[in-house]
């Protein structure tokens, strides 16, 4: 019998044509085209829930602060000289709520009776507090204080959250301001007249807006705009440490103001309330309800938001 009857029927080996190599890369990438959107919201959502984390615990933080010494912390303290020009030194309210913050040992090693610049507080200064960071914020780490002229004085940790000062600019207004964090005044809950649920404590501030840090208000610093770095638009060293809401809505992309408000979340910033509630404020918030509630006592009604 021939050999060829005991072969078996040859099988078509062939792969795919380039057509249908094609149409499945096509379909692959239809899919991930699909599904990105979906995953990069997914972990926007959990950044921004770290974020509202941070805020509530820095709302206990103030909590316990007040009830140990029945007032919250002051926007930050400077003594002022016979010109009223600040000598510092410029410590800020998120260093006195470093033991309830669980940083007592960073408190320790503070030496509040000098300058934030003073080379012995050099590794204070520059230490990364992960509560004080925003997890949607790009950067983190140190950056450079300048002066009023552009040149380097000293460099700070990055922190992502101020302190709200009103709806005044900050520069000018450190102490005279509407909101709930001044400099040198500490405020009793009682003094937030509007009430503790409807007032603003502390905010967002995004390094696309400006540099700002956890350690205060550093002597003779200024605050440049990323948006407008001139030296016309720096701030006072104060908004370091404290921002303001009104004129302007929250994450507004065409505002330049290095004290302003504004995060890299989509479509509003979170803010810190006095009761120690948090709430995210939509960039389309009226901007009626938006200025009452940076009020600490102005009897103003903020409305829903």
């Amino acid at each position: 019998m021939p050999r060829s009857f005991f072969r078996r029927p040859r099988r078509d080996c062939a792969g795919f044509t380039l057509i249908e190599l094609l149409v499945v890369i096509a379909i692959i990438a239809v899919l991930v085209s699909l599904l990105l959107p979906a995953v990069q919201q997914a972990r926007e959502a959990a950044r921004r829930t770290q974020c509202r984390s941070n805020l509530k615990q820095i709302g206990i933080a103030l909590s316990n602060y007040a009830e140990r010494t029945n007032v919250f912390p002051p926007g930050y303290l400077s003594t002022l000289n016979a010109g009223g020009v600040e000598t510092g030194p410029g410590w800020g309210w998120a260093a006195f709520l470093l033991a309830d913050l669980e940083q007592a040992p960073l408190l320790q090693q503070i030496l509040f009776t000098r300058d934030i610049s003073d080379p012995a507080n050099t590794t204070q200064r520059r230490t990364s507090l992960p509560v004080l960071h925003c997890a949607s914020e790009v950067f983190d780490g140190t950056f450079t204080v300048v002066d009023q002229s552009g040149n380097p004085l000293t460099s700070v940790a990055q922190a992502s959250y101020v302190g709200v000062n009103g709806n005044g600019g900050v520069s000018g207004n450190e102490q005279a301001n509407d909101g709930a964090f001044l400099r040198n005044i500490s405020f009793r809950p009682a003094d937030i007249g509007d009430g503790l649920s409807n007032t603003f404590f502390i905010g967002e501030r995004a390094t696309s807006m400006s540099f700002s840090s956890w350690t205060g208000a550093v002597t003779n610093g200024a605050t440049p705009s990323i948006r407008d770095p001139s030296p016309a638009a720096y701030e006072d060293s104060a908004a370091l440490v404290l921002g303001h809401c009104g004129p302007h809505l929250p994450n507004n992309p065409a505002v330049t103001d290095a004290d302003a408000l504004s995060s890299f979340h989509t479509q509003g910033v979170q803010f810190l309330f006095g009761d120690g509630s948090v709430h995210f404020i939509s960039s389309v918030i009226s901007m009626q309800v938006y200025d009452a509630l940076a009020t600490r006592s102005a009897g103003d009604v903020a409305g829903s938001y």
